[in-house]
């Protein structure tokens, strides 16, 4: 019997996602791709070691595409596993996570049947992926005294009340925030600086920030890094204000640049972030595979560039 090319979808999906209520549309879901012809094989998030199952044996063409359910940590497993096997396939997003800054970036709605109708189209952008060390991530790498933030944050405070929970316990501990030293080496230049906190984005936004890096572009090669130096602590409440509005770029705290590689040196042991998650340990070597992923997008909305 000859099979009937690309005729299948692998839906991965996070079951936690949004409060658990996402496991209500899986269903759904399915019945929406057998309407558009497709067989769907579900994999459900476990560690990641459930996707790398499923796509190490992959005969990728069966296969129109593949469709992540989730926020950014769960888009992160899924593309870490894809590059890992080397799969090919065009990658459909439903966010159904805290934040979804990677959707973000790509205008998709959070309306489950929209993002959906979206994941089994046919309009497709590319995206760069960004890489540090032997990981890869999709939207951000993050390292410093945020980070601990962040991964001290009770899980339920952050999806309740999203970045006010950041806000609120960085506040709590503004008094023992330190500088710490670090050495940022380009392709251009080697830079020695004190900083409290810094990101090497991919996307636009992260962790609720919806302009954090506002010159970021995900097909252009570069990874674009945002450094908060050393500062007097009255200075953290203005420069929050910019960084929210986008205009921190510019601010004499901040260290803003693009590079298409970067290493990242200190003699502290900093906490560090990928997509979300706890991240390498340093030294960091950052790297980007330019137009690694194609993405389904709007074909109303999304206009590629």
């Amino acid at each position: 019997m000859t099979k009937i090319a690309r005729s299948k979808v692998l839906l991965y999906y996070n079951a936690y996602s949004g409060n658990g209520l996402f496991k209500n549309y899986l269903d759904f879901i399915i019945e929406q791709c057998q309407a558009k012809g497709f067989q769907v094989t579900a994999v459900r998030a476990e560690k990641g070691t459930q996707i790398d199952k499923a796509l190490e044996g992959i005969d990728e063409n069966e296969y129109s595409r593949i469709i992540a359910c989730g926020g950014d940590g769960t888009f992160n497993i899924c593309v870490n596993s894809m590059l890992r096997h080397d799969i090919h396939l065009p990658l459909g997003l439903l966010p159904a996570g805290t934040a979804n800054d990677f959707a973000y970036y790509f205008e998709l709605p959070s309306d489950i049947n929209a993002a959906l109708e979206i994941a089994l189209g046919e309009k497709i952008t590319k995206a760069d992926v960004g890489t540090v060390n032997n990981k890869y991530f999709i939207n951000v790498a993050a390292m410093g005294a945020m980070v601990d933030v962040s991964q001290k944050t009770d899980p339920y405070v952050k999806t309740a009340i999203g970045p006010l929970a950041y806000y609120l316990r960085a506040a709590a501990e503004l008094n023992q925030v330190h500088p710490i030293k670090v050495k940022l080496t380009t392709p251009e230049e080697v830079m020695e600086e004190e900083i409290y906190f810094m990101t090497v984005c991919n996307g636009e936004s992260a962790g609720g920030f919806r302009k954090l890096s506002p010159h970021s572009k995900m097909n252009d090669g570069k990874l674009d890094v945002v450094a908060f130096r050393k500062m007097p602590i009255l200075e953290f409440g203005p420069l929050l204000m910019e960084v929210i509005n986008g205009r921190h770029p510019d601010n004499k705290y901040v260290l803003y640049f693009q590079t298409p590689s970067m290493t990242v040196e200190s003699e502290e042991d900093i906490p560090t972030d990928i997509d979300g998650e706890h991240g390498e340990k340093l030294p960091l070597r950052f790297g980007v595979l330019k137009e690694r992923l194609e993405i389904f997008v709007d074909e109303g909305t999304w206009e590629y560039d």
